[in-house]
């Protein structure tokens, strides 16, 4: 596949979409449409900068779960403490604010940060890390924005098991929530 050219056809608040046209292994023309947070120059830029954080937290051998509703799917499934890297904010300093905005909880310790990995590549460029850390404090909704709806809890291994089996979740949470019950995380 070979990168021909790329377009941008929509600049949003948040997103931008792109048309790009590939020649595929056949020489014909594919054209593919993708979204990014970041505003893309040239082929190189694509998937380039690192956007935001997903975390998955634990303290006293629970697992932090949100129940969130999610805009894009016109409901709530369970997700992640995650959010946006802020201009000039560092990985450590997003996960701190993250967790304490979603949840009102602090940062005991930060375990490991994985390397920067794709969210969603079928439909984007959009880079995030994941951040293993060991919370503190207590449960608060007093740092969401009026236009969050979450619901955090902790939860031990047989409920988050018992969450597997009947409830929905971001691929990221039910990644982590199975590693969970099987005590890799």
């Amino acid at each position: 596949m070979k990168l021909k050219s790329l377009q941008k056809i929509k600049d949003g608040k948040y997103l931008k979409n792109y048309e790009l046209l590939y020649e595929n292994k056949a020489g014909k023309e594919k054209k593919y449409e993708i979204v990014s947070r970041h505003h893309i120059e040239n082929p190189e830029d694509l998937g380039k900068r690192t956007s935001g954080v997903s975390i998955v937290a634990t303290m006293n051998d629970k697992l932090l779960l949100l129940r969130e509703f999610r805009m894009g799917i016109n409901k709530e499934i369970y997700n992640l403490c995650a959010g946006m890297l802020e201009d000039g904010e560092t990985i450590e300093e997003c996960i701190s604010r993250e967790l304490y905005e979603e949840t009102g909880l602090s940062v005991k310790q930060i375990k490991h940060i994985l390397k920067p990995s794709y969210a969603a590549v079928a439909i984007s460029d959009v880079k995030t890390q994941i951040a293993f850390v060991e919370a503190e404090g207590n449960l608060s909704d007093e740092g969401l924005s009026e236009n969050e709806s979450i619901q955090a809890m902790f939860y031990t291994k047989e409920e988050v098991r018992h969450l597997l089996n009947t409830e929905e979740f971001s691929s990221r949470a039910q990644l982590a929530a199975y590693f969970f019950t099987e005590s890799l995380v």
